[in-house]
């Protein structure tokens, strides 16, 4: 087990008060958006003054009554998709989101006292992770210097989300320990799982365990495992051998598979020694040692931004089928294959540990039923050509203390116009995205830590990467003729959407959970109004039509310019409709109302 984390330096009151300033005004842009909450015009300035109209950014001053005694005032611009952009700056009185909450949850935010109590945890647990980044932020030259691995620990998190690093179930000393922006690598335990509870599935390559065990472990670490488990009198070929997180090991695995360590259905094995370093989804591993080994995805039975962080079930037994099908498309597809280069990130192995109670049991809330597993999935280094580098598209977003975002820089080392180089950026991810849409009925969930950008040895967008299928490759429920290839164990897995309602992983995924913050960062460090940004994004669509006149019904039914969409609310979800309760099924995105939609017209 790795050593005790040391205790963390405290953060100083003036750095909370700045993260916490920052979060205030996010809490009360997205809840506005989200119509939780509904701020009026105000003609009366935050500083006090009757301003003559709006200001030269065209931000306007509103106010919001919380109490009698509380009103908030601030400015802010609006945009695409009904966006709303407060400035910290103007807000008045000075707060925090807790006093927001505390004061707001029975009156303007109609919450329930329970679910106030969890939310002032995670918010709470959001800010520290703030103050933390603060501290050991960097500027945009160092950030553009960073490698993918290292980039990732320097994240803000989901920039739609309010509570987005709230993580219920760890404790300060796990945050420091496990976080990403604790950059720590770690070296993971592995188990022995005897194949009455364990069950191994794998792509043809890897059709049995003993392929996957060649390329991920030495023979002397295989030696070493299979001494272990004769030495509890077991046979060696009985069992599936798979790492777990120390974490879950000691929370969750210890305590409620303790029947199975008992009789030695489960087997502690030691660590692989590989170090590896948690990447944004927390659960995710990148190996240090070996760049080239799969990076692994484990269950943690924290709550963080909506859901239980398990694996479940059947989902990761169907990872490597669905990589599989979605692989065989790409690979028989000379548009995909050989002009997008779409890069797909294959989970190409998973061993599942069912719990013999909690996953026969209907009703169980879904948390005890993603308890254990592995899925491992292929690396990006095999993928880049020399002198590609890669990104998630969430680092776009990223600004450093001064205010300088990494995509200000990159636009500079590209040594294009902001124009031209946002224009690579659309052509890089937007065909491969609408032409698994529109050819093949399927679509990822292009948000931004699933979604990267692979970056020539200037700094442009050349092309894109995607990963996390099984949770997030969704399919028409309209068939089309080519789901015909698509295999039982697929099918029964992959969720499925009408097509009018398919093209908003799209649109909630990359066009606002993404570029609904790019357009103005943009706008106001490139020059690029945000009308104009819209218009490029458009412009890329018409044009991948053009490309395809045969898919003219597709394109129709699957329609990305429509007057308005479906308001998606992730953090109503969160305060109104799902709470902290615990539930049988993962909770889904509330719907409510629409907003225009900016790419309906140029």
């Amino acid at each position: 087990m790795p050593p005790e984390p040391q205790p963390q330096p405290q953060p100083s009151h003036s750095a909370w008060q700045h993260a916490a300033r920052r979060l205030l005004a996010k809490t009360l842009a997205e809840f506005a958006y989200e119509e939780i909450i509904s701020p009026e015009p105000d003609g009366t300035a935050p500083d006090g003054t009757t301003p003559d109209g709006p200001e030269p950014d065209g931000a306007q001053c509103y106010r919001l009554p919380v109490t009698d005694d509380l009103v908030y005032r601030f400015t802010a611009r609006r945009g695409a998709y009904g966006h709303w952009r407060v400035d910290p700056a103007s807000l008045t009185p000075d707060g925090d989101p807790l006093h927001f909450l505390a004061r707001a949850h029975d009156t303007i935010l109609e919450l329930s006292g329970d679910t106030t109590g969890h939310l002032i945890r995670e918010v709470t647990a959001t800010l520290a992770a703030d103050t933390r980044l603060d501290t050991t932020a960097l500027n945009a030259a160092d950030l553009a210097d960073l490698d993918y691995a290292a980039l990732e620990g320097r994240q803000t998190g989901h920039p739609w989300l309010v509570a987005n690093k709230g993580r219920l179930g760890f404790s300060a000393a796990d945050a420091a320990q496990w976080a990403p922006e604790a950059r720590t690598p770690h070296r993971l335990p592995w188990i022995a799982a005897h194949r009455d509870l364990a069950h191994y599935r794998g792509i043809p390559a890897l059709a049995t365990p003993d392929h996957l065990y060649k390329e991920e472990l030495t023979p002397a670490l295989l030696d070493s495992f299979a001494r272990t488990v004769t030495a509890e009198g077991r046979d060696p070929a009985d069992y599936l051998y798979l790492p777990v997180h120390p974490w879950q090991w000691d929370e969750t695995i210890a305590p409620l598979f303790a029947p199975q360590l008992a009789d030695r259905s489960i087997i502690a094995l030691p660590t692989d020694n590989d170090l590896r370093l948690p990447q944004q989804s927390i659960r995710t591993f990148l190996n240090l040692s070996r760049p080239q080994a799969r990076t692994v995805k484990l269950p943690l039975s924290i709550l963080n931004t909506l859901v239980w962080r398990g694996l479940p079930t059947e989902r990761t037994l169907a990872a490597p089928a669905v990589t599989a099908w979605v692989q065989e498309l790409r690979d028989s597809d000379p548009y995909l294959r050989d002009e997008t280069r779409v890069i797909l990130l294959g989970e190409t192995a998973s061993v599942t540990v069912e719990h013999p109670l909690y996953d026969r049991t209907p009703g169980v809330p879904y948390q005890f039923k993603e308890l254990l597993g592995c899925i491992w999935r292929e690396p990006l280094t095999r993928h880049l050509d020399p002198g590609e580098r890669a990104r998630t598209l969430a680092a776009l977003l990223q600004t450093d203390p001064q205010g300088r975002s990494l995509t200000a820089e990159l636009v500079r080392r590209s040594g294009l116009s902001p124009q031209a180089w946002l224009g690579r950026l659309f052509a890089a991810l937007l065909p491969p995205l609408l032409h698994f849409l529109y050819r093949y009925g399927t679509v990822f969930s292009p948000h931004g830590e699933n979604a990267i950008v692979v970056f020539d040895a200037h700094d442009v967008p050349v092309r894109l990467a995607v990963k996390d299928f099984v949770d997030d490759v969704n399919t028409s429920a309209t068939p089309l003729p080519e789901h015909a290839s698509m295999p039982d164990d697929v099918r029964e897995v992959l969720l499925t959407e009408p097509p009018s309602f398919l093209t908003q992983f799209i649109h909630s995924g990359l066009f606002i959970g993404v570029f609904r913050y790019l357009a103005p960062l943009c706008e106001d460090q490139l020059g690029v109004p945000e009308g104009e940004f819209w218009s490029l994004v458009r412009a890329e669509i018409l044009r991948h039509h053009r490309r395809f006149p045969e898919l003219k019904e597709r394109h129709a039914a699957f329609d990305l310019l429509t007057p308005r969409i479906d308001r998606l609310c992730l953090n109503r979800n969160r305060l109104h409709t799902d709470g902290y309760r615990d539930r049988a099924a993962r909770p889904h995105a509330t719907v409510h109302g629409t907003v225009p939609n900016p790419l309906h017209a140029p």
